[in-house]
This record gives structure tokens, sequence and C-alpha cells, in this order.
């Protein structure tokens, strides 16, 4: 399935050159048309009810046309109760980490969100999968390449999908940046500025900031940099040299501001960076013939876009309803995804290379 199709034809078919002149009206009025729909909706678990399940994904789920909240697992009493009310989610549809595996006897239960702090990430997947579920796990895929690569396996061995929570490729305006990528709307890309960070003020014992559950900024916020360079660029890194900052060592203990250069085939270059302390969300790309800014880049809503031809305005979808319903989508038709285990492992690829050339100070090949 491609959401992008009807939109594309028409800019390549009917204004040629002068898609960078699309007026922003015929933009969002493709973007918005209605995509495919189930006859029935598949239905989900979310595992692990933080912030990212209470306060995004299940408010996105009221919003989604293939995919309906049937299931939570949660290790505090309390949040069963609120949510079956709120929700209506069946008793025998609620469950904690013990009982988790049982949930494969649950026929209401097509697909489970792992939602859970990193280091979490590999253990539910890989039960999931063996429970006989889709799965989605939320970013970054897994602390490391060896547990990335368990996933995908585990995946593939019980006949399951697997997609990693790269909410950003299922929004418009990042579509359309990386169609003028593919296309070479502005000719080659030579240079790529990626940045993502915020203040982070959590208590020292939030897991964000505890490395034992994979917590740091480049984890957290690092990996939408990584892949912004990468889509920007259509391609993989060939090496990469990178850098670390911190301006409190003591309640940093994970990584708190980092940067790095990636090199690309064919020379391109992106200067890419992450932080805890620093609020930042840009994506600047530099082509022959001109250049393309998404500024902020990966915001839950708001995503702007610009280029040396003028603003381009989309539709602002809600990315993690799209996102989710075109995973059920996929599922329901036996269709690749749009973002599987593949991708999330590729990003962890390059954090630890990131981490090799912190640690040694030199540059690092990813071939």
């Amino acid at each position: 399935m491609n959401p992008e199709t009807s939109r594309r034809d028409f800019i390549k078919t009917t204004l040629g050159a002068g898609a960078l002149a699309l007026t922003a009206a015929t933009v969002a009025n493709a973007d918005t048309a209605p995509g495919p729909q189930l006859d029935k909706k598949l239905g989900i678990a979310l595992v692990g009810l933080g912030y990212y399940s209470t306060d995004i994904l299940a408010p996105a789920l009221q919003e989604t046309k293939n995919i309906a909240l049937k299931g939570i697992v949660t290790g505090t009493p309390a949040k069963e109760k609120q949510w079956a009310e709120k929700y209506h989610i069946a008793q025998n549809n609620i469950y904690n980490y013990e009982n988790f595996d049982r949930i494969a006897e649950n026929q209401d239960i097509d697909i489970i969100y792992v939602v859970l702090p990193n280091s979490m990430h590999k253990e539910y997947t890989i039960r999931a999968a063996q429970a006989g579920k889709h799965v989605i796990c939320e970013k970054p895929m897994a602390l490391n390449s060896p547990e990335c690569e368990a996933m995908i396996a585990a995946c593939r061995e019980n006949n399951v999908q697997l997609s990693i929570g790269y909410r950003m490729q299922f929004e418009p305006h990042t579509q359309e940046l990386m169609r003028y990528s593919r296309e070479k709307v502005f000719g080659e890309i030579k240079y790529v500025t990626a940045a993502a960070g915020f203040v982070n003020r959590s208590a020292v014992s939030h897991w964000k900031l505890q490395q034992s559950y994979g917590g740091g900024a480049l984890m957290d916020m690092g990996v939408y940099s990584i892949q912004g360079a990468r889509y920007s660029i259509g391609a993989e890194p060939l090496a990469v040299t990178a850098q670390q900052y911190k301006t409190d060592p003591e309640r940093f203990q994970v990584d708190e501001t980092v940067t790095m250069q990636l090199e690309f085939p064919g020379g391109a270059l992106a200067n890419v960076m992450t932080s805890f302390s620093i609020n930042t969300n840009i994506l600047h790309i530099v082509a022959d013939k001109g250049w393309i800014q998404l500024n902020p880049f990966s915001g839950y809503r708001g995503i702007k876009m610009q280029t040396n031809k003028g603003p381009i305005q989309l539709a602002d979808i809600n990315q993690q309803a799209a996102q989710m319903d075109e995973v059920a989508w996929c599922i329901a038709n036996k269709q690749p995804m749009r973002v599987p285990g593949e991708e999330g492992l590729r990003d962890i690829k390059i954090v630890e290379a990131v981490r090799e050339s912190l640690r040694t100070g030199a540059r690092v090949s990813l071939v």
C-alpha cells in the first residue's frame, strides 16, 4: 500500500516541475482523501501505560478506522480500573506483567504495542510474537543490534509482522521531503543538518536518565535526527565521527548532548545533533539547486515545510492514528510494513558506531 500514490501521481503528471508551486489547498485536499479502510477493526493492546500511551496513543486510537483499543498491560492496579472505565475495556482483556503470556488465548487482540522503557523492548516483543500477536515496538527498537536481530527473528519464526514506531514516516510533510530526495527535485543532496533535543527536567530517577534502562538523549531524541539524515539523503551512511558534551555530569549519567558527522555515498554529509539540555527541532537539506527545511521536523503536530521556492503546506494529521491504521491495514492484507524491524536495526547500528566513536575519539566505519 502507498497512501501517497494519488497525490504524487497528480504532482508528476499534471504539474511536472511546477510541483514546487503547488497551492496549499490542492495538496491538503489530496492528503486528507480517505485511505484504505478494513471491514472490521483489528484489536490492539498497549503494553505500558506511561505518558505516551496515556496522552498520545490512547487518544489517537479514538480517531482510527482500522484498529481499536481492546486491551492493556500494566503493573499498576489503579490504572486497570481507570482505563477500563474510560475506554470500555473488558476485564478479560486486562493483563499484568506476570500473566502477560496468556494474551495468546485472547481472540480480541491482534496487535501488541510495546510502549515500555527501552531495556524491555526485546523481552516483550519476543513474548508478544511467541503469543502469536503482531507487534508495534516503540522507538528506539532495542539496546543493541543483537537484541534487534533477536526480535526480528522471533517475529519471523512466529509468522507475525513487526513495525517500529517511527511515526514521522507516516507524516505528509516528511513523506513529501522523502519524495523530493528520491526524485531529486532539487538535484543531488549535498548536506543535511538534523537536530532534535529538549530540556529534560525529569527526576534523576526517571528511566530516561538511567543507563541500565537505555536512557540518554542519543536513544531518545537522537534516533529522530539519525532517521532525518537517512531519509533526507535516501541512503545509508558509510562512517561516523561523534562528540559528546556535558553541562551537568552529576545529573546526566547518560549522554546529555551528542553531535555527529555522518558520511554518505556520493560525498553527501550530515551534521546531526541531539540533546537533553537544548531545545531544538530542525531538519535542513541543501541540494544542488535549492534547499528544503522542516521546522519543527519531529513534533507530534504542526510540522512546517519550507523550500527556497516557498512554503509547502500539507495536512496536519494525527501521526499516531495514521501509523496504527496503516500497520493494521498491512497486517490484514498481508502487505510489508512501511517501517519494519530492519529499519529500527539500521538506526541502532549507527547508535553503536556513535558510541564507539565517543569512546575512541576516532572515525568509525559502518561498512
